[in-house]
């Protein structure tokens, strides 16, 4: 069987038995260690000059790293692809900036890490590519006479074509994308404002069988939702249930019921609208006055980005003054967590929890969802409340589906997810863990690949037929 080569902004090591390790991270080493292959990325470390890659083996798997230079991060990865790629693709063209030494920079990198890919691919090789950050990488695999299969999965949304067109370069990058050979999304809506823009204009057209026609290509684009492996996800939230956290969380809660988010500190996940939904319910239903608290988990992340600064010091803010205004002596409204947890510590704080609150203004799936399904007992399950602007809420017909843009509406939902009965808390539960059982994480894994696979395979029927009418043409005519 081909080699895989899985390519992605950072590579994650996972040692044998790690708990801490998230879901993509788990089933990208999954598919690495059937076949065998390499991990290629980002070390994250900053180099004072651009290196070969550092190989590191474990089992039939390589990791291979190379770092970054202070430039080529803070203008491939903090520049535009975080500053102009993340808030576009994300709807928050408002936020987003372009700068042309940056673009410059982002093409520049991704030129030098397929250089140094190069050496370490075979001729039977597949080739996997992950994330906004990485757009032309095959078109940079190609200019260096690469002809391996190329797919690319882009794990965060994908704009529709007005969007998308706030981006000067994009012609540049949708063509770039088009060098792939299977292109990838979360969501059908996804897919199609990505044929949409070829299709409108004018630069090619697609198939009833998901092949698009582009840029003198053709290349098979699909939606591949990524699941989770909820069993699993399950035994670890009951087996941490007892960590010191969790008892101390459940000891504070004195009875009273528990709203559990989890996310990380992003301008796209409405976390400043979350907490006024929030003090929407305690204004409209004083009822629940002392009775119920708030938790938001949010890590840091980007901390050398200004934008992210602000974020964290405005929800500060917002926790601060609702807290002020409702708090009581012996309760606190909202408990603002602004720090890391590990994995499965996560997943039995949110099978403590009676509702799951995630409800970001744009998401490519959003896995926190699931897991939060995933990690509820089935005997007494939580209810989740989740954005409508989430990828998970197709695939999760229990929810209890808002506009994160109503707070009225996310309040509403809030208070019945609250009261909601036992038995339809358990009808909607089981209703949810059908299709997260159906469509698990190595269901998007192998869907993927497979199709990739079987455009490997084309190619080489392909090829095969190319060189015998070849050697046909050449074979001198038989004498009569």
């Amino acid at each position: 069987m081909s080699r895989l080569i899985v390519v992605s902004n950072r590579v994650a090591p996972i040692q044998e038995g790690k708990p801490s390790a998230g879901g993509l991270a788990i089933g990208v080493l999954d598919a690495l260690k059937e076949t065998g292959g390499v991990w290629f990325g980002w070390s994250g470390e900053i180099v004072g000059e651009a290196a070969d890659p550092v190989l590191e083996k474990s089992g039939n798997v390589t990791y291979a790293t190379v770092g970054l230079t202070r430039r080529d991060y803070d203008q491939y990865y903090r520049g535009f692809s975080n500053a102009t790629l993340w808030p576009t693709f994300h709807y928050r063209n408002d936020l987003s900036r372009f700068d042309r030494e940056e673009y410059a920079g982002y093409m520049r990198v991704n030129a030098g890490l397929a250089a140094k890919l190069k050496t370490l691919l075979k001729d039977d090789d597949i080739i996997w590519v992950h994330d906004y950050h990485m757009l032309p990488f095959a078109q940079e695999l190609r200019k260096l006479g690469i002809a391996n299969p190329i797919g690319f999965f882009l794990h965060i949304p994908f704009p529709v074509p007005e969007m998308m067109r706030t981006v000067p370069p994009y012609e540049e990058l949708i063509a770039a994308m088009c060098q792939y050979d299977v292109v990838g999304f979360q969501t059908e809506n996804d897919k199609q404002s990505f044929i949409d823009y070829i299709e409108r204009t004018g630069r090619g057209h697609s198939s009833d069988d998901d092949m698009l026609q582009a840029f003198g290509r053709t290349l098979k684009v699909g939606a591949y939702p990524i699941g989770i492996y909820p069993d699993a996800i399950a035994k670890a939230a009951e087996q941490f249930s007892n960590r010191k956290q969790v008892k101390s969380l459940r000891d504070s809660m004195r009875g009273r019921k528990l709203i559990m988010s989890v996310d990380r500190l992003d301008y796209s996940k409405g976390l400043v609208e979350r907490f006024q939904a929030f003090e929407r319910l305690m204004l409209n239903a004083p009822g629940w006055h002392g009775r119920v608290s708030l938790v938001q988990i949010a890590p840091p992340t980007r901390l050398d980005v200004q934008t992210y600064q602000r974020i964290r010091q405005n929800l500060e803010g917002e926790a601060g003054r609702i807290n002020g205004r409702f708090a009581q002596l012996d309760w606190t409204p909202i408990q603002y967590l602004n720090r890391k947890y590990e994995r499965n510590l996560l997943m039995a704080l949110l099978r403590l929890s009676q509702v799951g609150y995630v409800t970001p203004l744009r998401d490519g799936m959003n896995l926190v969802a699931k897991e939060y399904v995933a990690s509820q007992d089935p005997e007494d399950p939580g209810a989740l409340v989740l954005s409508q602007f989430a990828g998970a809420a197709d695939q999760l017909p229990g929810a209890l589906v808002v506009n994160p843009f109503d707070l009225s509406q996310m309040s509403e939902a809030l208070e019945r997810a609250l009261s909601m009965p036992l038995a339809e808390r358990q009808a909607r539960h089981a209703n949810m863990m059908a299709p997260l059982r159906e469509n698990n994480l190595s269901v998007w894994r192998d869907s993927f690949l497979s199709d990739l696979r079987s455009v490997a395979n084309a190619a080489s029927v392909t090829e095969k037929t190319v060189k015998t009418v070849k050697q046909g043409a050449r074979r001198p005519a038989a004498k009569a």
